[in-house]
């Protein structure tokens, strides 16, 4: 897996696993709002190029929504 530096790529990599539909109101809000921090975050550290984001050392996870009660 290769380093991820756009907001797009690393906002796309992270919800891809909620099969939420790019469509929904609650996909563009939470990509709205990821975006915010990410650019936010690469102004932040004031440098000259993106910051990469490699997944390649993060454990994964299994989101089990039933075992929270379905709303």
């Amino acid at each position: 897996m290769s380093k991820l530096e756009r907001p797009r790529e690393i906002i796309e990599f992270c919800l891809k696993p909620l099969n939420v539909p790019t469509t929904s109101e609650e996909y563009k809000e939470v990509y709205r709002r990821l975006e915010h921090v990410i650019k936010t975050f690469q102004l932040a550290v004031k440098k000259s190029e993106p910051i990469a984001v490699d997944f390649s050392e993060m454990k994964t996870i299994t989101i089990n929504e039933a075992a929270h009660g379905d709303d």
